[in-house]
């Protein structure tokens, strides 16, 4: 990528990063005048977390820290001695850590480099004097989490370790200012920290972070994100559900996820979903209240009341009847975000939703609907500060979709709160809506896919080849991340590129989430593109064993020849998934999407593997990070604006992932997510029906997890009957990496998927590709296990997705 459009793509992510960080607490000290001298601590002010780790890494050409910035901006740090000390600290204790990872490997009898991966280090304890001088401080906490791996409440992760807490509250009283900064992907229980006046969710912003911070430090840019999690004391954590089982986790909150479960259980959160102050303030108003039919819409006023610029978040909630469903208090039906306001403008939100995107399902006669009565309008800037300020009263009951029943054999048992109070709301307006004006929808399953006639000629080995990614065919080799790319070095893979010459291109696959992951740089020869150095993530190479990376070296170390030119292909990093959604802002999103898409076309990819759009279900996830939101609406919005942005490049596609019901990294290729059919539907299938409908993803990856104990990659109820029938789905399926080759131990592993039940099903990538993948798929057709016709269905699709991409890319 040519050094002007690097420079120019990492001033758009300074640019827009700000709007993704939340302000929690703010007194009026911040932000400063100018640059002062500053007394700079904290685990993150050094060692700044750019994102998760995992495949979601990025590899940039420089990344600025939180130290970086400051300095560049003019600050006077004046606390070296502290984060030289600290470097001590977490050095010897990183060391100790992975000989802890090489030990516990030996005796589980697997490499280290999967026993890390995504292992979180609790941050150290430690004992440094507060001596920094100066009248100001600014404390960086920072956590970091990946793929692989869950974090845990213990002190250092989840919770503050004594040494964080001793200090921070010992900052606050020292000095005159004092900010408390958090690097970190997911919520800290930042319960013992009542006292702290100022505090900043930073977030992790990609390539400029420190930059970021000291922009916000000075005012040359304003925090105007809201949260997209609850964040809560651990001690009120929702205690319904399990996590982690390695065999069966049992969603038994249903539909209560996050604010959905505190505001039915009466619990009051430290900081609430849909949360987040900035610089200034503002007064929300409700305006005029219409419905068109079963489109309701709310103006909403804003006026800028405080001294500085700033934009607000104007969001919208529904409390349904719930007389004869049980339903969450209320949920979000709409927000918009306006645009800079100035100290005294007004400016006008219209705020839209349809009333069939409230129906409810129903599990017994498996369908959704709308009960008929009142619902009940409010008006806020975030889910515990709202207002009602109109109700829609529907005559009837209206049923809106009649659908099949898709999550298999059901054994979890939700759990509902106590019926609420009744609310006085004789003062609204009310609009009436008549139940006939409601939408409905019997969805029919007999779809007939579209055979192309390339494909029909093809002999049942060549239709197995399309169905799996490219392998080398002598010798099987694969790559479980990264170096699986023969056309782009460090690509996660490819599909076949052995019919190019029929008109089929290879598909080539960057990861993500936050950025294209590709090797940094590589040269070429009469053999194809060869990465310089290994493209495994900088996290996983210190777990190799000599032997391990001698044999990685000898792999991937392929040398150019004398005067071989060395090419660069430094990528950007984006804000993490969490703090986009943080944005709420869906047009940054976008412009972040099509920066992404830009990088594609120069780089010659054609599908990058996000966005993730998963449920934040439980904090504790490991790759929360990656994903948006514990809200569906939420979720889907950010993924369908990113989409839009990154497929407005010809050639250039989105992989949404992971489908579905995929919360947690513990055991995730054999854990079976235990789920009721409507959490499934309201909860986890619902952002990825909005992402499809409104931007219709090129393609969709599915998860590792069962679902009620069968493998998502081999479940036809999902990937035909819901995907494809009721979500109009028309894009390429495809399979998490190795799906079909790791074991594990535990009650599911006897039910490895296989690659031909993975085709019957309907999935047309099984991904990075084997041999032993197409031979199994290869003898299922010839032993009358798997149809002929159902492998040129999924050759179709993956012939039309090169086409439309590997085919029109510039």
């Amino acid at each position: 990528m040519e050094n002007h459009l690097e420079n120019e793509h990492r001033a758009l992510v300074r640019a827009e990063a700000p709007g993704c960080t939340v302000l929690l607490r703010a007194n009026g000290d911040f932000p400063l005048a100018e640059p002062c001298p500053l007394a700079l601590y904290g685990s993150g002010a050094r060692h700044t977390v750019m994102g998760g780790t995992g495949s979601g890494e990025v590899n940039t050409r420089t990344f600025i820290t939180a130290e970086a910035g400051l300095r560049a901006a003019g600050f006077t740090l004046t606390t070296d001695r502290w984060m030289d000390g600290y470097d001590a600290e977490l050095m010897a204790a990183r060391a100790a850590f992975i000989r802890e990872l090489k030990a516990r490997a030996r005796k589980h009898h697997t490499l280290a480099v999967m026993e890390g991966m995504g292992a979180v280090m609790p941050e150290p304890e430690y004992d440094l004097p507060l001596d920094g001088e100066g009248r100001t401080a600014v404390y960086v906490l920072s956590r970091i989490s990946g793929e692989g791996s869950d974090r845990q409440a213990v002190p250092g992760d989840i919770l503050l370790t004594a040494s964080e807490e001793r200090d921070i509250l010992a900052l606050r009283r020292k000095y005159a200012k004092f900010l408390l900064v958090l690097n970190v992907g997911g919520p800290v229980d930042l319960s013992a920290l009542g006292e702290v006046e100022n505090i900043l969710l930073l977030s992790q912003l990609g390539i400029d972070t420190g930059s970021v911070l000291a922009d916000l430090l000075l005012g040359r840019a304003c925090p105007s994100g809201k949260l997209s999690t609850t964040w809560t004391a651990w001690a009120d954590h929702p205690p319904l559900g399990d996590f982690g089982d390695p065999d069966d986790t049992a969603y038994r909150e249903g539909v209560y996820v996050g604010y959905r479960y505190y505001d039915a259980a009466g619990k009051t959160p430290l900081f609430p979903f849909g949360f987040g102050l900035g610089y200034t303030t503002f007064v929300l108003k409700a305006g005029e209240i219409t419905a068109a039919g079963e489109t309701v819409t709310v103006a909403a006023h804003v006026k800028n009341t405080g001294k500085l610029p700033g934009r607000e978040t104007v969001q919208l909630y529904v409390s349904v009847p719930g007389k004869k469903l049980d339903a969450p208090r209320k949920a979000l039906a709409a927000f918009t975000k306006t645009e800079e306001l100035a100290p005294g403008e007004r400016g006008e939100a219209r705020l839209s939703f349809r009333l069939s995107d409230l129906a409810s399902y129903d599990e017994k006669n498996a369908r959704f609907f709308l009960e008929g009565g009142d619902y009940v309008l409010r008006l806020g800037t975030s889910s515990a500060d709202t207002r009602p300020c109109g109700v829609v009263r529907l005559s009837g009951d209206a049923v809106t979709r009649k659908v099949r029943r898709c999550a298999g054999r059901v054994t979890v048992e939700d759990w509902r709160p106590d019926e609420p109070a009744g609310e006085e709301l004789q003062s609204l307006p009310v609009l009436r809506v008549d139940a006939k004006d409601i939408p409905s929808e019997t969805v029919s399953y007999d779809r007939k896919p579209a055979v192309e006639d390339a494909v029909r000629s093809l002999s049942v080995e060549e239709l197995a080849y399309i169905n799996v990614g490219a392998f080398e065919p002598e010798h099987g080799m694969l790559s479980v991340i990264g170096d699986a790319g023969v056309s782009v070095a460090g690509a996660a893979g490819e599909s076949t590129g052995r019919f190019a010459d029929r008109g089929l291109p290879a598909i080539v696959m960057a990861d993500g989430p936050a950025g294209l992951r590709l090797s940094r740089e590589y040269f070429t020869d009469e053999k194809g593109v060869h990465p310089l150095g290994s493209s495994l993530p900088e996290s996983m190479t210190e777990l190799l064993t000599p032997a391990q990376a001698y044999v990685m070296r000898k792999l991937t170390g392929r040398k150019p020849r004398k005067g071989e030119p060395i090419h660069e292909q430094y990528a950007t990093a984006i804000p993490i998934g969490t703090a986009l959604a943080q944005s709420w802002d869906t047009a940054l999103a976008e412009r972040l999407g099509d920066m992404v898409g830009e990088e594609m076309t120069c780089f010659g990819v054609h599908l990058w593997l996000a966005p993730a759009l998963n449920i934040h279900r439980d904090i504790r996830c490991g790759r929360n990070f990656e994903y948006f939101s514990e809200d569906p609406l939420l979720s889907g919005r950010m993924a369908a604006a990113v989409t839009r942005g990154v497929q407005r490049h010809p050639g250039c596609g989105v992989t949404v992932k992971h489908f579905a019901a995929n919360n947690q990294e513990t055991d995730r290729y054999y854990s079976s997510s235990q789920v009721s059919e409507r959490a499934l539907r309201e909860i986890y299938l619902r952002g990825f029906e909005i992402c499809i409908r409104e931007a219709a993803p090129a393609a969709l990856m599915t998860s590792y997890n069962l679902l009620n104990g069968q493998h998502t990659s081999e479940s036809r109820s999902l990937t035909e009957s819901v995907l494809r029938c009721e979500f109009g789905y028309e894009g390429l399926v495809m399979t998490d990496w190795l799906t079909a080759a790791v074991q594990s131990p535990g009650k599911h592993r006897h039910g490895s998927p296989r690659p031909w039940r993975i085709a019957m099903a309907g999935g047309e990538l099984v991904m990075p590709g084997t041999r032993k993948d197409w031979r199994d798929i290869v003898d299922a057709v010839r032993e009358g296990r798997l149809s002929r016709e159902q492998l040129e269905i999924n050759a179709s699709g993956v012939y039309r997705t090169a086409r439309a991409l590997a085919g029109k890319q510039r």
